[in-house]
């Protein structure tokens, strides 16, 4: 299946591209969500009337981006959960948890933004998590876990 991009997909490619993409994956995912459209005569004519369009409103949502991970930067998040002696937490901290911190912190996170690639926190301690606030805008917020 062959789709225009109309919004910038990780390891797809940038807006205005035409890409070949599996079925399942056009179908499911990007067109419903907005972000292709199919690559026939009557879409690639409108995509090109609207193309400047596009890539301002791509820009404009990077630049947000980047302004929202200006604000996180040396953000210090602190969770309290209830843990043992030794440190090891009574259940965990899952991004929800995290984005819930941030946002009471000033900054507006969703839950899908933060990245946690080794699973939710278990034990008591410091750690950098990565929050991805667009394709092209990681940051990274320290999240002090303390016992209660």
């Amino acid at each position: 299946m062959e789709v225009i991009l109309l919004d910038k997909v990780g390891k797809l490619g940038n807006v205005g591209d035409r890409v070949e993409v599996k079925a399942g994956f056009g179908r499911n995912f990007l067109l419903p969500t907005g972000k292709a459209v199919l690559a026939n005569a009557a879409n690639v004519a409108e995509f090109e009337a609207k193309r400047a369009e596009l890539e301002a409103a791509a820009a404009a949502k990077v630049s947000e981006a980047e302004g929202r991970a200006a604000k996180l930067e040396g953000v210090v998040v602190t969770i309290a959960a209830n843990a043992g002696d030794e440190g090891k937490l009574f259940g965990s901290i899952g991004t929800r948890d995290i984005a819930e911190a941030i946002t009471a912190a000033g900054v507006a996170v969703e839950k899908a933004e933060v990245k946690l690639p080794e699973g939710a926190l278990r034990e008591v301690g410091e750690y950098d998590v990565d929050v991805q606030l667009h394709a092209d805008v990681i940051t990274a917020v320290k999240v002090v876990v303390e016992a209660e």
